[in-house]
C-alpha cells in the first residue's frame, strides 16, 4: 500500500478541472496556444498532427526561464506553483494544476509538493495520485522521464489528457494496434511498431482504491521498464530515459534515444500518435518522412537491441 491519504474528494476533480480552467482564462493565467491539426496516416494508424498557431506566450515564458538560469537561479514553476493555476489537492504528496501553456483542453499535470527530479523512477505515491484521477474522468495518463524522453521541466510531474485524443472512434490514434500485443508471463510487446515497447492491461477497479492498488501498477511498471531493458541504477534513477502511457485499461512503455528528429521534439503522446509541429515546415518534413519512421528515429529500434 502507498504511504500517506488520498485527500482529493470522489466526484469532485472533473467540475474543479472545468471551474478552475474558466477562472484561469479570465485572469489571464492558462495561456492557451491555439492549433489546427491534420491527419497523416502511416503503417495502419492515423496520427493526429497539430500545427501550433502561435508560439509567442511560450517562447516568451522559455526566454524568461533561460535568462534565470542563466543567472545562476534555478527556474521552478512548480514550487511554488502559481495559484490562479490551482484544481486540486490529490494526497498528501501530490497536488493538481492546469498546465500553464496547454495545447489540449483540460490538460493537467501531478506535481509532487515537494521536489524530485522528473527522470526519478516512479513511486507507490506517484501512482497512487495518479489513479485517483483516473477515478473521476477518462483520461490518458503519461510521463516524459527527462529531458530525452521530451520533459521541458526537472520538478517531478506526470500529465493527463481526457479521452478521446481524436473523435474518429477510437480512443487514440495508436490503439488499432494494441490489440495485436504477444504476451509473455504477462508482459506484451506491440509486435507491428518498429521500436522498442512494452505493454500490459491493468485491472480497471485498481482506481477504486488507489493506495491499496498502487502496489499492483507500481510492479506493472516496474516489469514493463524490465521488458525494455531499464534497470533502476539505484532506489531512484533509471538507466534510461523512457515515456510512459497509462489509461484505466493498460500501459505502454517506450524507451527513447534522442529528444528530436531534426527540429521536431517527440513526448509521451506521440506514441499515442498525436505529435505536435511548430510551423509549416515541420509538418512537411513530419509528412516527407512519416510520423512512424519519426518515432522509430527517436525510439529504440529493434535492431540497436539485438545487436547488443
Amino acid at each position: 500500500m502507498a504511504q500517506g491519504e488520498i485527500l482529493l474528494n470522489p466526484g469532485t476533480l472533473w467540475t474543479s478541472v472545468k471551474e478552475c480552467t474558466e477562472y484561469a482564462l479570465k485572469c489571464g493565467a492558462l495561456l492557451s496556444i491555439p492549433t489546427k491539426f491534420e491527419f497523416v496516416e502511416q503503417d495502419g494508424v492515423n496520427f493526429l498532427v497539430r500545427i501550433l498557431s502561435n508560439l509567442v506566450r511560450k517562447d516568451a515564458a522559455k526566454k524568461q526561464q533561460d535568462k534565470q538560469t542563466s543567472a545562476g537561479k534555478e527556474f521552478n514553476p512548480f514550487l511554488a506553483y502559481e495559484k490562479d493555476l490551482f484544481v486540486a489537492d490529490i494526497s498528501d504528496t501530490h497536488v493538481c494544476i492546469l498546465n500553464k501553456f496547454n495545447v489540449v483542453d483540460y490538460h493537467l499535470l501531478i506535481i509532487t509538493r515537494a521536489f524530485e527530479e522528473q527522470e526519478s523512477l516512479l513511486t507507490p505515491e506517484d501512482f497512487a495520485a495518479l489513479l485517483a484521477c483516473l477515478a473521476e474522468f477518462d483520461g490518458l495518463a503519461f510521463y516524459n522521464s527527462g529531458k530525452t524522453a521530451g520533459a521541458s521541466q526537472r520538478h517531478k510531474h506526470l500529465q493527463i489528457v481526457p479521452l478521446p485524443l481524436v473523435t474518429s472512434g477510437v480512443q487514440t490514434p495508436i490503439e488499432p494496434l494494441l490489440t495485436s500485443a504477444q504476451f509473455e508471463d504477462g508482459v506484451g510487446s506491440i509486435t507491428q511498431l518498429p521500436f522498442v515497447n512494452a505493454f500490459a492491461t491493468l485491472d480497471p477497479n485498481w482506481v477504486q482504491s488507489p493506495l491499496t492498488s498502487a502496489e499492483y501498477i507500481l510492479k506493472v511498471y516496474q516489469n514493463l521498464l524490465s521488458a525494455v531493458g531499464i534497470e533502476a541504477v539505484n532506489s531512484h534513477q533509471p538507466s534510461g530515459a523512457y515515456n510512459l502511457l497509462v489509461t484505466r485499461e493498460w500501459m505502454f512503455i517506450v524507451p527513447r534515444s534522442q529528444e528530436n528528429f531534426h527540429s521536431i521534439s517527440v513526448n509521451s503522446l506521440g506514441f499515442a500518435g498525436a505529435l505536435l509541429v511548430r510551423n509549416e515546415q515541420e509538418m512537411q518534413l513530419l509528412k516527407n518522412t512519416g510520423p512512424m519512421t519519426i518515432l522509430k528515429e527517436v525510439a529504440v529500434q529493434n535492431s540497436q537491441v539485438n545487436s547488443q
